[in-house]
């Protein structure tokens, strides 16, 4: 029972194993089979004759179905047959159309491959044209850079060589050609760097060549804006009513605009004709030489270079010529070389980055300024010609005033204008010297005739003289200085525009220049005219009139000096009570000159006294006077009353002091005559004809020769000599021995020494006569009397040197 129904339970299920083996895939059959092992230890022998129940009943049904279908397989195989042998005649049929088939096709066979043959070509030719097109651009390009190369394009080159390199050659790299091309532009860039640096020596051997002409360029350009900017300053001033003043003369406003006009007009005709630096040089070497290196990555080393030749340069266009201080022109060579080196390093800076740097500029400049300062204070002071001077103020100014427009600090150089304006007065006085010289020499010292109104209209326009007097006075008439008055004062006023001269354009205020202008006129008045003056007093062919007329001129001049003050007041505007202002010494140079001169007159006078008194030719032993006044000592005296006539227009003082001093030379004079060592004796007759020689001095002094002495002021001159004769001549000994040394004494003026000294010359003519005079009592008494005097003044001489 228990099999029987255990056997029921496994019969479905391997029916149903049995269906999924018939409908399912073959691959699903390994797990299905898998199953049956799985089941009951049976289970297997049970599906196999369940599998074999069932392998029988499909056998029964293939066979029912072929005995069903076997007629017709009969039928099928019979119609085979017979198909067979029209088979055949088929096959022969194909086989004859197939042989006339492919005799048939081996044409177009053969048309066949000649069309895959160009098929192929073309294939080949598309493949090269594609290639070829690849490599087109990269052939153009590298011809493209041959043509730059050959056309001396550098910069597009570099700038194709990078396309190449970076853009097409990787298209073609793997081609033999493109190979050597890489190979080759290392050698091109090569040759560009060699070619462009060769390019840029050649641009600084040339700009260093014309670098003089670069700077004239540019100095045109800033003195012609100067002088625009002078111009239209002129015309604003005129818009609101001021006059311009040349040389002291007002111009009428209506010229002064005609002239300013007219010199605009030719401002703007110089500025058409004036270049630039750009027009003056090509600077496309160093554009193209900077960007060659720059694309190199090698622009530092190219800006060494450049500011190492440049530097190199600089210091060759400070080095000066040894004869530039000799002419203008070699200090305007060594201007315009250094304003065209500084005007291109000027240009490079502004077009260029970082070619050259302000620091670098500046620093070139500040060497350049002091090697630049250094040379013209060295050459400047072998400058004698003040006109050169000037020329070489007016070329730093316009070398300031350029360099200054291009940015670079000149404050340094005005400071040393103002050295060479120190010089530049010197080398003035030192012309007007001469010129001072020449006028002196060419003056007759006689005061100045003039014969018509016209002559009297000249000389005032000259010199500034007022006398209401002399313009009373009927012509001809006469002015009382000479020539040589209104020639000074002329040449001081061209003294004072020669120095104004410097002063311009030197952007300093009118208080500066006016106090300039003072002191070089003071220097002119003090130094340089004081100088002249004296020398003038001293040269041994001036005399006496011509120093009293020196004296007249000097006493004009003074009186001048503050017309020049008022001249200089109207060229700079500044008043004479400003504080600061200073004051010309005119006057104490004159009255210096003055003093001189009187002292040369008095100098002079005396000279002329003593050449009278060396013509005297007395004879000492004579027994009797002549009973007049001595020959030399007569022309003498009219000699000193003609000079005193002319002393008239001398002041009072200086007329009365020259009278005084010659009266008291001549006193003196006479004096050392009688006393002279060298002669030993001396009669009574000569002591009377010498008292008739003081008596005419005496005469003299007291005709008042020279106005303005008090009383017989002039006649005490000769009070020595006349208390000396009138002791001798009246032989009053007891009185002067006995009245000596009392303040009311006749003979106070009387020195023993003196009395002594002359009674012994007077004491050996006696004792020469003695062998005739002892015959007679009264010359024996009279020698006696001399003995006992000389013995009494010996005696009062050596008391006074003992008490002495």
């Amino acid at each position: 029972m228990a099999e029987s129904s255990e056997g029921l339970g496994t019969v479905p299920e391997h029916e149903r194993i049995l269906q999924e083996i018939e409908s399912t895939d073959t691959a699903c059959v390994g797990p299905t089979l898998r199953s049956v092992y799985d089941d009951q230890p049976n289970a297997h022998k049970k599906f196999m004759e369940k599998l074999d129940a069932c392998i029988r009943n499909h056998d029964k049904e293939i066979e029912k179905m072929c005995n069903f279908h076997h007629q017709g397989f009969v039928d099928a195989i019979t119609e085979l047959l017979k198909v067979r042998t029209d088979a055949e005649k088929l096959k022969v049929q194909v086989t004859d159309t197939n042989r006339r088939f492919q005799d048939a096709g081996k044409e177009v066979i053969v048309h066949t491959e000649d069309i895959i043959r160009c098929r192929i070509q073309q294939r080949n030719i598309t493949t090269v044209v594609e290639k070829l097109q690849l490599c087109l651009p990269v052939l153009e390009m590298y011809s493209k850079l041959k043509e730059q190369m050959s056309a001396k394009r550098y910069y597009s080159a570099l700038k194709t060589m990078e396309q190449l390199e970076n853009v097409y050659f990787p298209w073609v790299s793997q081609y033999r050609f493109c190979q050597l091309m890489i190979e080759n532009l290392p050698k091109l860039r090569e040759d560009i760097k060699e070619i462009s640096m060769s390019d840029l020596k050649d641009f600084l051997e040339s700009i260093r060549k014309h670098s003089d002409k670069i700077g004239e360029t540019a100095m045109k350009q800033a003195q012609h804006q100067k002088t625009f900017n002078v111009s239209l300053q002129k015309k604003n001033k005129m818009k609101f009513g001021k006059n311009m003043y040349i040389n002291h003369d007002k111009i009428p406003e209506e010229s002064s605009e005609t002239v300013l006009k007219h010199s605009l007009e030719e401002e703007d005709e110089n500025e058409e004709e004036v270049l630039t630096v750009q027009d003056l040089v090509d600077f496309s070497p160093v554009y193209r030489c900077l960007h060659i290196y720059s694309v190199l990555g090698d622009e530092e080393t190219f800006e060494n270079y450049y500011r190492k030749q440049r530097k190199k340069q600089a210091r060759l266009v400070l080095q000066p010529q040894s004869n530039m201080h000799e002419t203008v022109d070699g200090y305007r060579r060594y201007f315009t070389q250094i304003v065209g080196f500084f005007v291109v390093e000027d240009h490079i800076l502004h077009v260029t980055q970082g070619l050259v740097t302000r620091a670098y500029t500046d620093e070139l400049w500040n060497m350049a300024l002091s090697k630049i300062i250094a040379v013209l204070r060295a050459h400047s002071s072998y400058c004698t010609d003040p006109d050169l001077v000037l020329e070489l103020k007016n070329l730093i100014v316009i070398f300031a005033d350029t360099l200054q427009g291009y940015g670079f600090p000149v404050n340094r150089l005005f400071d040393l204008l103002f050295e060479i304006r120190d010089q530049y007065n010197e080398t003035l006085l030192k012309k007007w010297a001469g010129v001072f010289r020449d006028i002196f020499e060419e003056d007759n010292y006689s005061p100045i005739p003039i014969v018509n109104e016209e002559e009297y209209k000249i000389v005032i326009s000259k010199f500034p003289f007022q006398d209401p007097d002399l313009e009373k006075q009927s012509f001809p008439k006469k002015f009382p200085m000479s020539q040589s008055v209104p020639h000074i004062y002329i040449q001081v006023k061209e003294f004072i525009y020669a120095s104004l001269k410097f002063s311009e354009s030197l952007h300093r205020s009118s208080t500066e220049i006016d106090d300039m202008l003072r002191k070089s006129t003071n220097l002119l008045l003090t130094r340089t005219l004081s100088s002249c003056l004296l020398n003038l007093i001293r040269k041994p062919h001036i005399g006496l009139t011509e120093l009293v007329q020196i004296i007249i001129n000097t006493t004009h001049l003074e009186q001048a000096c503050k017309y020049l003050e008022d001249f200089i007041t109207n060229i700079t505007n500044i008043s004479q009570e400003t504080v600061h202002t200073t004051r010309l010494y005119g006057l104490s140079t004159f009255k210096d000159a003055r003093h001189a001169a009187e002292g040369e007159i008095y100098t002079k006078l005396n000279q002329k006294i003593d050449e009278f008194v060396q013509l005297a030719d007395y004879d000492w032993t004579m027994s009797e006077p002549d009973g007049r006044a001595s020959g030399y000592l007569m022309d003498l005296i009219n000699f000193l009353r003609s000079i005193f006539q002319v002393f008239t227009h001398l002041p009072g003082k200086v007329a009365q002091t020259a009278c005084m001093s010659a009266c008291q030379h001549l006193s003196t004079s006479l004096m050392q005559m009688l006393l002279d060592s060298e002669l030993k004796q001396i009669s009574m007759g000569a002591v009377q004809q010498f008292n008739l020689d003081v008596i005419q001095c005496e005469l003299f002094a007291s005709s008042e020769p020279v106005p303005g002495f008090q009383g017989d002021t002039l006649q005490l001159a000769f009070i020595d000599l006349r208390q000396l004769l009138d002791l001798f001549m009246v032989w009053d000994w007891s009185t002067y021995l006995a009245d000596y040394g009392q303040p009311a004494s006749k003979y106070l003026r009387v020195n023993p020494n003196t009395a002594l000294t002359l009674l012994e010359k007077m004491k050996d003519t006696s004792k020469k006569n003695n062998i005739f005079a002892q015959f007679r009592k009264n010359d024996r008494d009279k020698q006696k009397l001399i003995e006992t005097v000389v013995k009494q003044l010996r005696s009062l001489v050596n008391g006074m040197s003992q008490h002495a």
